[in-house]
């Protein structure tokens, strides 16, 4: 199980690393969803699975592809390559360095990670699990508002269409 932790925690850093570097924002998006998997994952192995789930279907899917569906329809011009100087580039690293080392100095101090999580209610199979409630919740309770929510990100999506429409002329 360790090692699964180590190659998600590794997924999720690179990804949002991915963020930051690249230039191209289409690329710097996908990186993102590499990021929401590594995250979602890591929340999966900690017993999370509504919160894994959502952020795969929220974030990874739905809130990135209206990302991408953007960054297209607005046509982003390429930005135009620039150098650093290499005193910003050490600087840079010895700054992540320095960082890296103060949060293992403070994690190794608190002790955390040294002890293991109680087994939960919905794991061990007494009554229902969260998802299954909220589940429950959305279908009676909520039917009528998340129509709503959907109608205005409808609305939201063809507005954006609209207003990013080059002109025939």
């Amino acid at each position: 199980m360790t090692i699964l932790f180590y190659i998600f925690a590794a997924i999720a850093i690179f990804g949002g690393i991915g963020v930051v570097v690249y230039k191209n924002p289409v690329t710097s998006a996908f990186s993102m969803v590499f990021s929401f998997l590594g995250l979602a994952a890591l929340f999966i192995q900690l017993d999370a699975y509504l919160v894994g789930t959502l952020q795969i279907l929220v974030y990874a899917g739905a809130i990135m592809v209206l990302f991408l569906f953007i960054i297209m329809l607005l046509d982003v011009p390429q930005e135009e390559k620039r150098s650093f100087p290499l005193t910003a580039g050490v600087g840079a690293l010895a700054v992540g360095l320095g960082l890296i080392v103060a949060l293992m100095i403070v994690l190794k101090k608190s002790g955390v990670g040294e002890g293991t999580l109680p087994k939960l209610e919905a794991a061990s199979g007494k009554g229902l699990t969260d998802i299954h409630k909220i589940g429950e919740l959305l279908f009676s309770t909520y039917w009528f508002p998340i129509q709503i929510v959907g109608l205005l990100l409808l609305v939201a999506t063809i507005g954006v269409v609209v207003l990013s429409r080059k002109e025939l002329r």
